[in-house]
C-alpha cells in the first residue's frame, strides 16, 4: 500500500495550517496576488484572506509582504518566513512519510494503522481569534493575576487568570503564549483614538476587511507585525460608525474575555 503522509502544523488551541493553506500560500506566491492566488485553489477572496490571516498569527510573523493597488495594481509576495514555512513543511511531510512507511510492516496485524498512531494530536477552538505572543510581565495577587502579552510592536494584550491558573500553565515573562478571543467579545470603536471605556484592551489598527451581511459585519483589524484582530459586529453599528478598508479603528475588550493556553 502507498503511504503518502499529510502534516497539519498546529499550535496549543490555535487554528491548524495543513496542506491546503500551504498550497494556497504558494499560490499566491507563484500568481502575486491574493485574489488570484484564491482563484488558483478554489476558495473565495473572503476565505483565502481568513486562511493567510490564521498562518499569520500562527506563526507570528508575515508571510507575506502585501501592496496596495496603485498604477500596477495590489500584489502579494512571499517574505524569507513565508519561504522557510513553505519548504520546512514539504520536508516535514516527506520525512513523516519516510518514518510511516516504515513503521507499518511493524504494525501489520495488529490492527492499528500508523495514521491511527496520529490520533488525537491536534485540538481546535471555536475561537475566531487565535494569536502568538510573549509574556511582558504579570501582576498577581493572592487570587488574580494580569498578564500582559505582546502580539506586536505596540500592541499590548492583557489577560485576567487566576493565580492558580497562572502556576498551572507556568506563565512567566518572556514565555510564548497562545491568545483566544471570540470575535463576539470585540467591540470596535472609529478612529485612531478609543472612547474612554473600562475595558482593559484598546488595541488601535487599520481595518483591513470590512465583510458586510444583511445583519452582521465582520471586521478584520490590522494591528501590525502582520497580526489581525477579527470582531463580529451588527451591519447597522459597522455603518454607522463609517467603517471601511484603511480607516483607522480600535479594538475594545475586557481582560477576562481573553483566554491563554501554552503549547
Amino acid at each position: 500500500m502507498n503511504i503518502q503522509a499529510l502534516v497539519t502544523l498546529h499550535r496549543t488551541d490555535s487554528p491548524n495550517v495543513g496542506r491546503d493553506r500551504i498550497r494556497l500560500l504558494e499560490a499566491v506566491a507563484r500568481e502575486g496576488s491574493i485574489s488570484a492566488g484564491a482563484r488558483a485553489v478554489g476558495l473565495t477572496y473572503k476565505a483565502a484572506w481568513d486562511a493567510l490571516d490564521a498562518m499569520a498569527n500562527l506563526f507570528g510573523q508575515p508571510l507575506l509582504l502585501k501592496r496596495t493597488g496603485g498604477k500596477t495594481g495590489g500584489g502579494a509576495t512571499l517574505t524569507a518566513t513565508g519561504v522557510r514555512v513553505i519548504e520546512a513543511f514539504h520536508r516535514m511531510e516527506a520525512e513523516l512519510g519516510r518514518v510511516m512507511r516504515a513503521l507499518e510492516p511493524e504494525l501489520d496485524g495488529s490492527g492499528v494503522t500508523p495514521l491511527d498512531l496520529m490520533t488525537g494530536l491536534l485540538m481546535k477552538t471555536s475561537a475566531r481569534n487565535a494569536l502568538r505572543g510573549v509574556v511582558a510581565h504579570i501582576v498577581a495577587d493572592e487570587v488574580t493575576a494580569e498578564v500582559a502579552i505582546a502580539v506586536s510592536e505596540g500592541a499590548m494584550i492583557h489577560a485576567l487568570v487566576t493565580t492558580g491558573s497562572l502556576r498551572e500553565l507556568g506563565l512567566v515573562p518572556g514565555r510564548s503564549v497562545v491568545i483566544l478571543i471570540k470575535a463576539s467579545f470585540i467591540m470596535i470603536s472609529s478612529g485612531a483614538q478609543p472612547p474612554r471605556v473600562s475595558a482593559r484592551n484598546q488595541i488601535p489598527g487599520t481595518i483591513a476587511r470590512c465583510e458586510m451581511s444583511a445583519v452582521n459585519a465582520e471586521i478584520s483589524l490590522d494591528i501590525g507585525g502582520g497580526k489581525t484582530l477579527v470582531a463580529t459586529i451588527t451591519a447597522q453599528s459597522a455603518k454607522d460608525l463609517g467603517l471601511a478598508p484603511g480607516k483607522p479603528a480600535c479594538a475594545i475588550f475586557d481582560a477576562s474575555h481573553v483566554i491563554l493556553a501554552i503549547d
